[in-house]
């Protein structure tokens, strides 16, 4: 396998060089309404990634204190203006902000995170991990998948996207029995684990040798450090880093589709 640091940067230049046969210079919005610190960083790390393929990055950070209504006032302007190819609403929202209804006022064409129920795009996570498995040569037909966690945004479209590759898929959760959660993990292909719990996969579970382990979470541990939701060197065949794994794959999706969309819709 590829380390994925260097697949990145591999598929970056790819990018970079497809940008320069577009007709203008791509722009993807970005529109913040929190001051989280995860976010904060995640957002840096979306700009500067713009910036290195030839891209055009806007942010718009709002209070958080922004009302619905004015949220979605800005949603409207950004999906007629014509200068902007894509965008994103960066989550997670104030309380005072229903995420559902701010993914379905998203034009579906400019829906780069892939959350309108409509979008004409893959959710940016899922995503970076099938097309980084698919590019190193992963053969998923017929082989047990288990994913952890069912959230909308990582859980439940990976299941959807396994299914379409013929794998078997078990969504393991919160109220998934400890002792079927072992017995699911001993005869997992493939794990994806997005639960936000640090190293909630261990060494107290039997894998596979032959398993390959994606860990999308970031969590920090009582001394700080950054931990995924799996523990470091589990017995298996490949285990994504922490840091530096699935949240480069992620920023690389969100490129991929802001490419793709001005290649294919024009945008």
């Amino acid at each position: 396998m590829v380390q994925i640091k260097d697949y990145v940067a591999l598929k970056k230049d790819e990018l970079k060089k497809r940008i320069l046969l577009l007709p203008k210079k791509p722009t993807l919005k970005i529109i913040q309404v929190n001051d989280d610190y995860a976010s904060n960083s995640y957002i840096k790390g979306k700009i500067k990634d713009l910036n290195e393929i030839g891209a055009n990055p806007i942010l718009e950070k709002l209070s958080p204190f922004t009302s619905q209504a004015e949220l979605l006032k800005i949603i409207d302007e950004t999906n007629k203006d014509k200068n902007v190819n894509g965008f994103i609403v960066q989550l997670p929202l104030p309380k005072q902000i229903d995420e559902n209804v701010v993914k379905c006022a998203i034009d579906p064409k400019k829906d780069l995170d892939g959350f309108n129920p409509l979008t004409k795009f893959k959710s940016a996570t899922p995503k970076g991990i099938l097309t980084y498995l698919k590019d190193q040569g992963y053969d998923f037909k017929g082989k047990n998948g288990l994913i952890i966690g069912r959230s909308n945004i990582v859980g439940k479209p990976m299941a959807k996207y396994l299914l379409d590759e013929d794998m078997t898929v078990t969504v393991a959760h919160s109220k998934t029995p400890l002792d079927n959660l072992k017995l699911f993990v001993q005869n997992a292909d493939l794990i994806i684990v997005a639960v936000g719990k640090p190293e909630f996969l261990n060494k107290t579970f039997t894998f596979k040798k032959t398993a390959f382990v994606i860990d999308v979470g970031i969590n920090r541990d009582k001394d700080n450090h950054l931990v995924g939701d799996c523990e470091k060197d589990l017995p298996v065949s490949y285990q994504s880093p922490v840091p530096g794994g699935v949240g480069l794959l992620t920023r690389l999706a969100l490129l991929i589709n802001l490419v793709e969309g001005c290649e294919k819709y024009g945008l």
